[in-house]
C-alpha cells in the first residue's frame, strides 16, 4: 500500500487551550516524533518532507509544527520554552505514553529537556547537531551570528548568507529554498517570534539568565537522560560545530556519536541517505521493543 505523505495529505491539527498545533502524520506503527529547528523560515515540514516516507515506512511518523514558527498558532513566550511545553501538551493530546523522537538543533534540546524532565516519555533519543556547548570553538558559532543579524535586519542577501552557512555544499541553497524561506521568514508575526529568540537584547538576557545563581544549564544535567541516545553530526556543521558534541557524548550514559562527513547543519537533508540508514538502525534495535 502506497502511504501518502503529500503536505496537504499529511496535515493534522490538535486543538488545545493555548491554541492550535499543527503537525504531519504519515506510517503506523511505534511513534516517532519528528522536532524541527529555528532560523529564518523554518517549519517542521521543511526540516523533514524528505524523511517523511522513509520513516513512515516503520513508525507512526509524526512532525511536529511548534508555536511561533508560522504554521502553529503562536502561544507567545520565548520560542525554545513554548516549545518544550507544547511537545508535553501534544503527547497528552494524542495520548502517547512515550515515543521515539528525532530532533533537529534546536527540536534537539526540546527533545533533549523532554528526556530529562519526563524521562519515561522518551524510549528513544536522536539529536542532529545543536545540542552540549562549545568547548574549543567560539560561542555562539557562525551561523549563529548570521541568524541574529538576519533577526535584527532582515534582508534577502542576509538570508542567502545564513543559508550558506548551514550547509556544505553551496549548490543546496536554491533559489526554490531561498524564496520559500524569505517568504515565511519575513512574515510579521513570524519575525516577531523569531526576535524574541535571537535579537540581540534577546541573546543578551539569555545570557544573563545563564549566570544566575540557581541557573542550571540542561547541558550540565546530561547525565539524567536514560533513553538510548544516538548523536548524529555533520562534520562540517558551522552552526554547532563538532566539539559541542563532547560534553553530550560523555554525559549521556546510553550516548553514541555518528558523524557525517561533507555535511553541514542538516545531516538529514544533505545526508538523506546515510542518515536514514544509520537513524534507523538504532531506533529498530532490540531495546526499542523492550522498553
Amino acid at each position: 500500500m502506497t502511504i501518502d505523505t503529500s503536505h496537504d495529505g499529511t496535515l493534522e491539527e490538535l486543538h488545545t487551550d493555548l491554541g492550535v498545533l499543527r503537525y504531519h502524520e504519515a506510517g503506523d506503527g511505534p511513534p516517532l516524533l519528528l522536532l524541527h529547528g529555528s532560523g529564518p523560515g523554518v517549519t517542521g515540514w521543511r526540516n523533514f518532507r524528505g524523511n517523511l516516507g522513509f520513516f513512515a515506512e516503520h513508525f507512526r511518523t509524526l512532525i511536529l509544527e511548534f508555536p511561533g514558527f508560522g504554521v502553529s498558532d503562536d502561544f507567545g513566550g520565548h520560542p525554545m520554552l513554548t516549545a518544550q511545553d507544547a511537545v508535553v501538551r501534544f503527547l497528552d493530546g494524542l495520548g502517547l505514553d512515550d515515543v521515539a523522537v528525532i530532533g533537529n538543533s534546536m527540536g534537539g534540546i526540546v527533545a533533549t529537556n523532554l528526556a530529562i524532565n519526563h524521562p519515561a516519555r522518551v524510549n528513544k533519543l536522536v539529536t542532529i547537531g545543536g545540542i552540549g556547548r562549545n568547548l574549543f570553538s567560539p560561542g555562539p558559532g557562525e551561523g549563529i551570528k548570521l541568524l541574529m543579524e538576519f533577526t535584527e535586519n532582515p534582508t534577502r542577501e542576509r538570508l542567502i548568507e545564513w543559508l550558506h552557512s548551514m550547509v556544505f555544499d553551496p549548490a543546496m541553497v536554491t533559489e526554490e529554498l531561498i524564496e520559500e524561506r524569505w517568504q515565511q521568514a519575513t512574515d510579521p508575526e513570524t519575525l516577531d517570534s523569531a526576535r524574541r529568540m535571537y535579537s540581540k537584547a534577546a541573546m543578551a538576557a539569555a545570557a544573563q539568565a545563564a549566570t544566575a545563581a540557581d541557573a542550571v544549564p540542561y547541558w550540565a544535567q546530561l547525565h539524567k537522560v536514560t533513553a538510548p541516545t544516538l548523536l548524529t553530526w555533520g562534520r562540517d556543521d558551522r552552526v554547532s560545530p563538532m566539539d559541542m558534541a563532547i560534553i553530550p557524548m560523555r554525559l549521556i550514559p546510553g550516548a553514541e556519536l555518528h558523524v557525517f562527513p561533507n555535511c553541514g547543519h542538516w545531516a538529514m537533508i544533505e545526508q538523506k541517505t546515510a542518515f536514514e540508514s544509520a537513524v534507523l538502525a538504532f531506533l529498530l534495535r532490540k531495546e526499542f521493543d523492550e522498553r
